[in-house]
């Protein structure tokens, strides 16, 4: 008498990988945030040097720079969170300043002397998608997502 087959399961392949990491709400944090960023992104496969990273890693660099500048409160971190969803990287950056929010998405230019402004400039020329959410229980994360063709 033979054993019952017992049917073969193919597990699906993994398509949602998620990296979240609080950083202190300074320079060097912001420095850190896109660097294990761009380490994480080269562990899932989107390598180091390519343009998927390089975006990225202004994304990143930008936005944890305005959680450290504009959203800082004091004893305070700000939490990035990368989120790789099929074919497309989610930049998220949290902090606990709810009160000052950037613009919407469609950033006016800002004054040709201005010193700051230029930043979400960047975002909104890189970024395939952003905008500015609500954080519960307080503050707002900003949120890029970038279409990965690879």
């Amino acid at each position: 008498m033979t054993a019952p087959s017992t049917p073969t399961t193919h597990a699906a392949p993994v398509t949602v990988r998620v990296f979240t990491q609080r950083f202190s709400s300074t320079s060097r944090g912001a420095r850190l945030a896109r660097r294990l960023a761009l380490q994480q992104l080269d562990t899932w496969g989107v390598p180091h040097g390519s343009p998927a990273s390089d975006t990225a890693a202004l994304l990143v660099a930008e936005l944890a720079a305005n959680a450290v500048t504009h959203g800082r409160v004091p004893g305070r971190d700000f939490e990035l969170a990368v989120k790789l969803l099929g074919r497309t990287l989610r930049v998220e950056v949290s902090d606990t300043r709810g009160e000052h929010r950037p613009p919407a998405p469609g950033v006016t230019c800002p004054a040709p002397l201005a010193e700051d402004g230029r930043g979400l400039l960047l975002v909104e020329a890189l970024a395939d998608r952003w905008d500015v959410l609500d954080r519960v229980p307080v503050g707002k994360t900003v949120v890029a997502e970038l279409d990965l063709t690879y």
